[in-house]
């Protein structure tokens, strides 16, 4: 069993990532760990545990840690017989080359969500994980105060670049299979620690009450202040490597830069609440349903 005395926590980036070592994430851990773990979750925003012997099981059982689990997703299908595991597969020509947040066009995005290394190419396939809670500080104060009063409709249905392949069009066709948008506050107000994030990424479309090419250009600025390299962390995988990374204050991006070469992860994510803005109010379905054959909302 991993002890609270037996585990190093090792800062990785200046604003976010950090690596913790002396974790056997298929053994035992007790609960004192995990508890220092959330803690530095909460800190680094993203985590990165080299080296892990886990199977699907196990990395259900280490997510699960964390709350309760979500399904895979609200449209795409799951690993066959793992209702909770989603694979993220480049070899299907299906990639995530866009900054976002994990499946904030539900009213419940999920609270965290973990990456499992299974097939990584020899060279690219990183992911990259930005801090939006720095973004957020680093907007001058009459930006901050805008944003503190806007709102964002994010949705799985938009203008996305023509798929190239059959199986992306596939793909593509599931994805929106049901359609969703929610409009959520562009500053979040994370749960646990108080702190503000943008929470904006490639499923937010629009700004609520302003129209197509204001909305743009607004979501554009604040992007880029997100995307800015001080506040963001770069993973290199190995197979078996684990990442853990908040959802409420992050946002990702996988570049594309492997070329045909097959690279696999699974993901598996942590049922989240209902974001709250600066002024408390809650974020809303504008249309679809509540996602509720995906995710429980966390207590």
């Amino acid at each position: 069993m991993t002890t609270s005395t037996s585990f190093d926590i090792r800062r990785i980036g200046g604003r976010i990532g950090a690596e913790v070592v002396g974790v056997d994430l298929a053994a035992d851990i007790d609960p004192a760990v995990v508890t220092e773990i959330n803690a530095a979750l909460l800190e680094h925003k993203a985590l990165v545990f080299r080296g892990q012997d886990l199977d699907e099981a196990g990395q259900l059982r280490f997510a699960s840690l964390f709350g309760e689990l979500t399904t895979a997703h609200p449209t795409v299908p799951s690993v066959e017989g793992r209702p909770e595991i989603l694979p993220v597969d480049g070899d299907e020509g299906i990639r995530a080359n866009h900054w976002h947040t994990d499946v904030t066009f539900v009213r419940t995005p999920p609270k965290a969500s973990t990456l499992r290394g299974i097939v990584i190419p020899p060279y690219g396939g990183h992911t990259l994980i930005a801090n939006t809670a720095a973004a957020y500080r680093d907007l001058p104060e009459p930006l901050r105060e805008l944003a503190d009063k806007l709102w964002a409709v994010h949705t799985n249905d938009y203008d996305y670049a023509a798929p190239k392949t059959e199986k992306a069009a596939e793909h593509r066709k599931r994805f929106v299979s049901r359609k969703y948008r929610t409009a959520h506050p562009v500053v979040r107000v994370h749960p646990e620690t108080g702190e503000r994030g943008l929470f904006i990424g490639g499923f937010a479309q629009s700004i609520v009450g302003l129209g197509p090419s204001d909305s743009r250009d607004l979501l554009r600025l604040f992007q880029s202040y997100v995307t800015r390299p001080e506040n963001i962390v770069r993973v290199a995988w190995t197979p078996g490597d684990v990442v853990l990374f908040d959802n409420r204050i992050t946002q990702h991006y996988a570049p594309d830069d492997y070329g045909d070469l097959p690279r696999l992860l699974h993901r598996v994510t942590v049922a989240g609440d209902v974001p709250a803005g600066v002024d408390g109010r809650l974020s809303h379905v504008v249309e679809g349903d509540d996602a509720s054959h995906y995710t429980p909302t966390a207590a």
